[in-house]
């Protein structure tokens, strides 16, 4: 049973894994892999995909940016919901408990998951890769109407990969499992086309309204991190200086290090990747784990395939079958491919499944009010 109540502070770190690999956002990049390459049976080893160096390259820059959250082991997010009631509403109507953030960004999943929609502020991309947990998307519509707010003659924020309607493996990411990733495309002046790579140019980004934008992210939102290229950070932090904004707390969001909250990835010239925290989903995907056995639905697994894993081997591993793992990733053959996480239905209750442990969501790092103009 868990416990309603406060425990001893405990610190822990967390390692977020390979991202976007620098891939092009068109909706071509999300299109859903339906079996990378032919294998002759289920006991044919894992094919390393020719996209696993580029994957394995980002997954060592990604694994610096650990986050240390202090957490009281209480029940913080959803002290409503007692052991009994959470039980009863999770046979009875899942549905009820809202979002749920299962397992961790890069190999987790989404229950109950929420779609952003097209609005004047919001442009989506692909509608398909447009689902998160209610956080998320409440986070992102605030932004994005603020900025709109300001800026009214600015195109629609341009929305790209969020995630899965169940979350999970979402190509070409090893990222946006959980549904508290975003990709956030750029603004930029009049007439430039933002689905023309060649015009999505760091130089002409409109600084002003991209700025507005990350304020907006900060203020509206729990943000984890924010991703984006160091060169795009230096012309942001250079503007931003410019036009009063304090030093201090510049300098917390662009040169604290480990500790920063803007964060330098390859690949991320043309766009802002957010992660936000998400306290409800993922503290009731926490609670909720060890009773995904009483929804048969819903009693899955998530595996990151490893060199010389097979389907065979997995599904004897977690008391599943190969079938079955098929179905539930859109597989037409066995072969798999390294880095890549799988959805594995299970026969039967996980006895070694991960829990990320609780945590208490930090303050926002709010800009300090800035002196009336005279």
């Amino acid at each position: 049973m868990i416990r309603v109540g406060l425990l001893s502070a405990l610190v822990i770190s967390f390692a977020a894994f390979g991202e976007d690999a620098g891939v092009d956002f068109t909706t071509d990049a999300g299109t859903v892999d339906a079996g990378e390459g032919l294998a002759p049976d289920a006991g044919a080893l894992a094919e390393v995909d020719a996209d696993d160096d580029d994957a394995a390259a980002d997954e060592a820059e990604f694994a610096d940016f650990e986050e240390t959250n202090t957490s009281d082991g209480g029940l913080l997010y959803s002290a409503d919901l007692s052991d009994e009631l959470l039980l009863d509403r999770w046979l009875k109507d899942p549905a009820s408990l809202g979002t749920i953030s299962v397992g961790l960004t890069e190999a987790g999943r989404l229950i109950n998951g929420v779609q952003l929609s097209e609005s004047d502020s919001c442009h989506i991309v692909d509608s398909n890769r447009a689902w998160g947990t209610q956080e998320t998307i409440d986070f992102l519509n605030a932004a994005a109407a603020d900025v709109h707010a300001q800026f009214a003659l600015a195109p629609p924020l341009r929305i790209n990969h969020i995630g899965a309607k169940t979350g999970g493996y979402l190509r070409p990411h090893q990222s946006h499992q959980a549904g508290r990733d975003a990709d956030l495309g750029f603004y930029f002046p009049a007439g430039v086309d933002p689905g023309n790579l060649p015009a999505r140019r760091m130089d002409v980004m409109d600084l002003a309204v991209n700025w507005a934008l990350v304020k907006a992210l900060l203020v509206h939102g729990d943000v984890q991190f924010i991703l984006v290229d160091k060169r795009v950070q230096a012309r942001l932090y250079d503007y931003a200086l410019k036009n009063g904004e304090d030093k201090t707390w510049l300098d917390r969001l662009f040169h604290a290090g480990a500790a920063s909250l803007i964060r330098h990835a390859r690949g991320h010239r043309d766009h802002f990747h957010v992660r936000y925290f998400a306290g409800r989903s993922q503290e009731i995907g926490r609670r909720i784990a060890p009773l995904l056995a009483k929804q048969p639905d819903q009693n899955i697994v998530i595996h990151r395939v490893k060199s010389g894993d097979t389907l065979g081997g997995l599904a004897s591993k977690y008391n599943s079958g190969v079938k079955l793992i098929q179905k539930a990733n859109g597989m037409t053959n066995t072969s798999l491919r390294v880095g890549r996480t799988l959805n594995i239905p299970l026969r039967g209750p996980c006895t070694n499944c991960p829990v990320p442990p609780p945590q208490v969501v930090p303050p926002r790092c709010l800009p300090p009010a800035l002196p009336p103009k005279s």
